[in-house]
């Protein structure tokens, strides 16, 4: 216990500081684009993002989790069947996005996605033919290796799309790039581990398992795409194109925190839970809560100050154009509270292997954008659609307190505690800031 212990903590440093390094070099390549480009190009990509891994969503049988999960993860016969399941997605994913792409084409009178689409959807068939040793090294917590791996992988992708955009600043240019990244990592990946190598193979036993264990995280996953891609193919209809790409930079920024606590979920948390699934479920709760206490209180020290300051960040370091993401930033991150109470805590049910929790609780999501978003907006405007997005991730949180209770390993009372630091911290904040003569954060607003 002490050994997991140990490279559960490593793990966690190792997310944080090379997830976090991913996050600024994405962020620095967001502003450099956003020099160059457009902001309809950025609203127009954000689009064609979202259908791409809305069909990876809607074909996902948990390749990773199935490795890290199974007790023949490490067996190469279940490796060999697992990539052979993937490369086959990868390509049924292209096809289906060559005979959707003229109808979305239609749909959102947009002749250039007609192009876009199976351009950047290709980087899916690169995907699948990617090593399964990413997962490996996520399966036995070398999270040193695969944090270091992913940021130079990041670095070489990034930079090189800067350079192209800037000879050719067009949207083509964004298109090729998604390509190209995944060219990197196809590559590399089959030279991460040493002698590791990945070759077509059916087991039917292995096979069996997979697509058993995978139909739920099936679920789940096409859940999570319309929970937390919806708003961008609903505001795509109901906005401009510019006013989609001002949306999803304001969007972008909110949502680091998240996606940092999403990593931390998947590669710590998930793994670590997994181990340890044979405990008595009391026993579980205490070391969960235990360690999920300090996560909380320091998402709740960096979140405040993201609200407090996010609408300044982004007038300096943006131009005027995208000056509506002022507003949209601190609303949209006072959300991400909700979304930080859940992937601190969810792992633990996939970890037992109760996937269909997971499900629920991004339908729920799903539901509330679904319906509240063009209500909202029809009623409120922008405003009002940015607000229900930004309040979607609670229903998400209280259906997966139901499942945590179903358990027994309900986090409720630490939950409270936690979002009355969060909210005293956030007051204290904006006090200061008003005092200084800096009005609120939504002062645009006002």
């Amino acid at each position: 216990m002490t050994s997991l212990k140990k490279r559960a903590i490593h793990g966690a440093i190792w997310t944080i500081i090379g997830f976090g390094s991913i996050q600024i070099l994405r962020f620095g390549n967001n502003l450099v684009l956003t020099r160059l480009l457009k902001p309809e190009f950025f609203g127009i990509m954000a689009l064609v993002t979202t259908l791409r891994v809305g069909l990876e969503l809607f074909s996902d049988i948990g390749i990773g989790q199935n490795i890290v999960n199974s007790k023949q993860g490490d067996d190469p016969k279940f490796l060999n069947t697992v990539w052979t399941l993937q490369v086959i997605r990868g390509v049924v994913i292209w096809i289906i996005c060559l005979l959707v792409a003229l109808p979305i084409a239609k749909f959102y009178n947009e002749t250039r996605l007609m192009w876009l689409i199976p351009i950047t959807v290709f980087s899916s068939v690169l995907d699948g033919l990617s090593s399964t040793s990413i997962h490996t090294l996520h399966r036995r917590m070398e999270l040193g290796k695969l944090s270091m791996y992913e940021l130079i992988l990041q670095a070489c992708f990034l930079s090189t799309l800067c350079f192209l955009v800037w000879l050719y600043p067009n949207i083509w240019t964004l298109a090729i790039g998604t390509t190209i990244g995944a060219l990197y990592k196809l590559v590399t990946s089959h030279w991460l581990i040493p002698k590791y190598r990945n070759r077509f193979a059916w087991d039917q036993d292995s096979a069996k398992e997979i697509l058993s264990f995978g139909k739920w995280i099936f679920i789940a996953s096409v859940l999570v795409f319309v929970a937390e891609q919806a708003d961008r193919l609903i505001l795509g209809k109901l906005l401009s194109f510019e006013m989609l790409g001002i949306y999803t930079v304001a969007y972008t920024l909110a949502n680091i925190p998240k996606e940092v606590i999403k990593q931390l979920s998947h590669k710590v948390i998930f793994p670590a839970v997994a181990e340890q699934a044979d405990l008595p479920r009391h026993c579980l709760r205490a070391k969960i809560l235990h360690q999920r206490r300090l996560i909380l209180i320091g998402c709740a020290l960096v979140l405040a100050v993201l609200v407090t300051i996010g609408d300044m960040v982004v007038r300096i370091l943006y131009d005027q154009r995208y000056a509506a993401a002022c507003w949209m930033m601190p609303i949209l991150c006072c959300g991400i509270w909700f979304s930080l109470l859940f992937y601190t805590i969810s792992p633990a049910l996939l970890g037992i292997g109760k996937p269909l929790y997971s499900a629920q609780s991004n339908f729920a999501r799903f539901g509330i954008i679904v319906f509240g978003v063009p209500l909202a907006y029809h009623g409120f405007g922008i405003l009002g659609a940015v607000t229900v997005i930004a309040l979607s991730d609670l229903p998400l949180y209280i259906v997966n307190l139901y499942g945590l209770w179903q358990e027994k390993l309900t986090c409720f009372i630490q939950d409270i505690q936690s979002t009355v630091f969060f909210i005293g911290v956030l007051t204290l904040l904006l006090l200061i800031r008003y005092s200084l003569g800096f009005g609120v954060p939504i002062q645009q607003l006002l």
